[in-house]
């Protein structure tokens, strides 16, 4: 009976040893399972992603990017030389501006979505609008602004598709593409709208100092954006010829808008020189040695010189 007993003590105490071998068997193809599972997850040669380096983005009409940006008809936009200025591994530059397009159409046909979706912190944008927003407001192209930088809206109902369509003003779009841009981190640039190759009577190209020249720049102010007063930058450089007829033969094609690369160039070079009166401006970090040549415009006030960008 006592062999019997140790017998079936032996037993359940080899029994449990077994288990408890099995047991610690298992455990040990778990942990190593894991341990694999982990590698292949999180290798420990994994790179570390670079930070990716800024775009400037460029928003506006005709003048910064005529057509397809081909030069079709001898016709260039300033924005197709403006990466000749910016070192390239320091920044990219990424041309949007369509022909045609105002502050409002702009918007209106999802031009403007297309960048503010792709903005992140630490991107540019430069906008310049003001040659198409003028016109009718609902018939043909539609493409009208309210005059001024108020708050005033109308309700209009657009010719060619029946669809109604709130109307605001020039400034209030100005001060959309500001504040939205600067709500993805990104920092706005307002440049007042080149001029055209139009003279007054006393034998100077015509300023926009009392309409969209002056809305744009009141536009950068109240929205706390850079601002380049670049129609009287390029103003001071076409009052050197001797009218209309030189000015054209030099810079531009049959019409008093559209540059041809002459023109185009001269132009790209005063943006790079009125932004080199933003002193505080990280863009100015970013040049090209043919950017770093450039001198920096000297239209602009002390006042504008001392502006900081509102964040």
């Amino acid at each position: 009976m006592r062999e019997d007993i140790l017998l079936f003590s032996e037993k359940r105490i080899c029994g449990a040893l077994l288990i408890t071998l099995m047991l610690m068997a298992e455990m040990l193809c778990i942990t190593q399972l894991c341990a694999q599972e982990s590698q292949i997850a999180i290798p420990e040669d994994t790179p570390v992603q670079e930070n990716e380096k800024p775009t400037l983005y460029l928003i506006g009409d005709s003048t910064i990017k005529n057509g397809a940006g081909d030069g079709q008809d001898g016709m260039w936009g300033w924005g197709n030389y403006f990466h000749e200025y910016f070192d390239e591994s320091k920044i990219k530059v990424a041309n949007h501006a369509l022909g045609g397009r105002s502050s409002r159409s702009f918007r209106r046909e999802g031009l403007w979505e297309q960048v503010r979706s792709a903005l992140k912190p630490g991107d540019f944008v430069i906008m310049q609008f003001g040659h198409n927003d003028g016109g009718p407001l609902d018939t043909g192209r539609a493409r009208a602004s309210l005059k001024g930088t108020g708050e005033e809206t109308k309700e209009v109902t657009l010719e060619a598709t029946g669809e109604q369509e709130v109307v605001y003003t020039y400034g209030w779009y100005m001060r959309q593409y500001i504040a939205e841009t600067k709500a993805q981190g990104a920092i706005p640039i307002v440049c007042s709208l080149v001029p055209r190759n139009i003279w007054d009577d006393e034998g100077k190209v015509c300023r926009a100092a009392d309409d969209y020249g002056k809305w744009a720049k009141e536009s950068a102010e109240t929205g706390g954006a850079y601002f380049i007063d670049l129609n009287e930058i390029v103003a001071l450089k076409y009052d050197l010829f001797s009218g209309a007829g030189e000015l054209k033969a030099k810079y531009f094609v049959e019409d008093h808008t559209h540059t041809n690369e002459a023109g185009a160039r001269l132009n790209a070079a005063s943006v790079i020189s009125g932004l080199k009166t933003l002193t505080d401006c990280s863009l100015n970090e970013m040049y090209s040695p043919k950017g770093d040549e450039i001198e920096p415009a000297s239209v602009v006030s002390d006042e504008q010189n001392e502006t900081e960008m509102v964040p």
